[in-house]
């Protein structure tokens, strides 16, 4: 996909910010930086990043905090959360992962082993980033591949339909609006008028419909933008 996963970075120390910011960029992950607990949740709530690496302790607002608030409202639950902390005991990733946290990081830690996690992280929630196989009823991706099926005949997409289709069928039910769908498939920094959306989408489902006659299964929502099934 041409819009690479996005993860937010809330660490207050500059140096380790920095670490994390080269090392992600490098995987070539785009990057958000934060460094207190109130920025991060902003941030969560209005780019919505693929996950978040958390500092523990944060100025403020406490990781541990910011973590609760994350799991606790309906828009940001789903961002998996990796919590890095200097804090080793066991009573504390207890605590780290009772608060909601989807993974426990202890400093010093390995970069590798780090990048490691986070890709098992966004595999879940981006299975296309990481080569998946995705499948909702008779409509199958191969993402490694750019093939695409439906009942067993192959599709030909375009790249910007393409990846549409991932996108849908990474969170099959999700509502995603024109806009998150911009940031999404066509990149932040690119400037696309909307209703560019809607001609990619009508293209879409022309291509899904062609091949078996089939109604295609992406659903228009008043008012909201679209979702598969």
């Amino acid at each position: 996909m041409s819009a690479q996963p996005s993860v937010l970075v809330v660490e207050d120390e500059a140096s380790q910010r920095e670490v994390l910011v080269y090392n992600l960029e490098a995987e070539g992950y785009v990057v958000q930086q934060a460094t207190s607990g109130d920025v991060a949740l902003d941030l969560a709530r209005e780019d919505g990043p693929d996950l978040i690496l958390l500092d523990w302790m944060l100025p403020e607002v406490s990781g541990i905090e910011v973590c609760r608030r994350l799991k606790a409202a309906a828009e940001t639950r789903g961002i998996p959360v990796i919590m890095i902390s200097a804090r080793a005991e066991e009573v504390d990733r207890v605590r780290g992962l009772e608060t909601g946290a989807d993974d426990y990081v202890v400093k010093p830690y390995s970069v590798v082993e780090l990048m490691a996690r986070i890709r098992t992280q966004l595999r879940r929630v981006r299975p296309a980033s990481v080569g998946e196989r995705l499948e909702f009823d008779d409509v199958a991706v191969d993402t490694a591949e750019h093939r695409v099926f439906r009942d067993g005949q192959e599709l030909h997409l375009g790249p910007t339909e393409f990846r549409l289709l991932t996108t849908f069928m990474e969170r099959p039910g999700r509502v995603w609006s024109r806009d998150q769908l911009l940031d999404r498939v066509w990149g932040r920094d690119i400037y696309v008028d909307s209703r560019t959306v809607d001609v990619h989408v009508g293209r879409l489902r022309k291509a899904l419909r062609s091949a078996t006659g089939k109604d295609d299964p992406i659903r228009t929502v008043r008012g909201a933008g679209y979702a598969l099934g």
